[in-house]
This record gives C-alpha cells, structure tokens and sequence, in this order.
C-alpha cells in the first residue's frame, strides 16, 4: 500500500469541528489502529516533501510517522508515468505531486494507494484516464482508495 499524504494530515490533525473532517480524522485513526498492521506500508519521496510542509508542529508529527516506513524511489519512469498522468488529466500545476503519488504506486507495483485527495486521486471521474494511460504505459494501476473502503467486511 502507498500512503498519500493526507492520509498523515488527517491521522496527526488536532481534531476538527466541520463534521465530515472529524469523520475523516475517526475513521483514518481507526484504519490506522485496527487495519494498518495487514498491509505493507510504502511512502515516496514526494510524501516526505509535502508532510514537511506547513506548520511546524504538524509537519513534525507527520514526518515522526514517516520515520519507520519504508520509501519508494521516484525514479524516470516515475516521472514519466507522472508527467503522462498530468497531461491526460488536465492537472493544474499545483496538483502535479498527486499524478507523482500515483505514477509511484503504478510504476513499483503498489495494489493500493490510501488518500481522502477525492479531487485528483480517488476520484471517480478519473479513474478511467489514470488506468488507460497507466496501463499504455505498461503498468497496473493502483486501486486508489479511502481507509473506509479499506476497514473489512
């Protein structure tokens, strides 16, 4: 499994008052805490560089977390796969880490990608891009997914 960063943000944040963020906060500790354990975890060298962005005291918590976990090179081909993804998807220059997350997971194998980024990643709409052209590549994509979708049946 790659970790994407918000999974980080929302597993260290202090908790939220908006509903649907304290959701996500819960379930993200519970996937952490009762599911994390079943799946290796991978992050990438673009997860290190945005968990150290922001404040300090949040980015210290979030790398504290990275420190154990084992990290995925963001090679050529990853690069490759990510600047492909970008295009195909029409991502604006501020989201290009999130075709970066993707083209990681695809290019080392990954099953699955953990994020709540539902606009760039776990979004439904672009599934089918992020397959077709990960697959044209030569690569399985990720199943790209949200820790309730990954808490068992």
């Amino acid at each position: 499994m790659y970790l994407e960063t918000s999974i980080l943000s929302y597993l260290v944040a202090r908790p939220s008052r908006d509903l649907v963020t304290a959701a996500r906060q819960e379930l993200t500790r519970e996937w952490w805490e009762q599911r994390r354990a079943l799946f290796d975890v991978y992050v990438s060298e673009a997860v290190i560089a945005e968990a150290r962005a922001g404040d300090s005291e949040a980015a210290a918590r979030r790398l504290a977390i990275l420190a154990d976990l084992p990290l995925l090179e963001v090679t050529p081909e990853v690069n490759r796969l990510a600047r492909a993804l970008a295009k195909a998807l029409q991502l604006p220059k501020y989201a290009a880490a999130d075709a970066v997350h993707v083209a990681t997971a695809a290019c080392h194998g990954i099953e699955f990608l953990l994020t709540w980024n539902s606009t760039h990643i776990a979004n439904a709409e672009l599934r089918p891009t992020i397959d077709e052209v990960s697959r044209s590549s030569g690569y399985t994509p990720p199943i790209l997914c949200t820790p309730d979708e990954l808490m068992g049946g």
